[in-house]
C-alpha cells in the first residue's frame, strides 16, 4: 500500500504544526513539513510526488495567494487545502478551506482527496486490530 504524502506548510510555531502533522499522521498519511511559503515552494520543487498541500492561509513571508500560485506553477493540479483561524478570511485561491479548530474537517477533506488510499488504510487498521495479519 502506498500512502498519500502531504506537504504541511505553517508558520514556525512548533505546537501548531505538530498538531496538524499529528492529525494527518494519525490518519496514517505521510507528511513533509515546510515552515515558510518560500520553503514550501522549494520543497515541492525537490519532492514533486506530493499528493496535496495543507497550508496556513496567512503566512508571514508571502501571501496565501502567492503561495498557491507558486505551488500551482510547479504542479498545476495539486490540491491545496488552506487552513485559517475561525472568523478570518480564507485564501480563496486554494482548492479547499478548513478552519484551524476543526481537525475532523481536515481529515475528512484529506480522505476525500484520496478515497481509495483512505479505504486501504482503514482496511489495514481493521486487519491489524483483529489479528488478521
Amino acid at each position: 500500500m502506498i500512502r498519500p504524502c502531504f506537504l504541511v506548510v505553517d508558520r514556525e510555531f512548533s505546537s501548531m504544526i505538530s498538531t496538524r502533522k499529528l492529525v494527518i499522521e494519525t490518519a496514517k498519511f505521510n507528511v513533509i513539513t515546510a515552515y515558510s511559503g518560500k520553503e514550501a515552494i522549494e520543497t515541492l520543487r525537490k519532492f514533486s510526488a506530493i499528493d496535496g498541500v495543507v497550508m496556513d492561509a496567512h503566512m508571514r513571508d508571502i501571501t496565501g495567494d502567492e503561495l498557491v500560485a507558486g505551488l500551482k506553477s510547479i504542479l498545476p493540479n495539486i490540491p491545496i487545502i488552506a487552513v485559517h483561524t475561525p472568523g478570518a478570511s480564507p485564501c480563496w485561491s486554494a482548492d479547499h478551506h478548513v478552519e484551524s479548530m476543526a481537525p475532523e474537517k481536515l481529515l475528512e477533506c484529506l480522505r476525500n482527496l484520496h478515497p481509495e488510499a483512505a479505504e486501504a488504510v482503514h482496511k489495514r487498521n481493521h486487519e491489524l486490530r483483529n489479528g488478521e495479519i
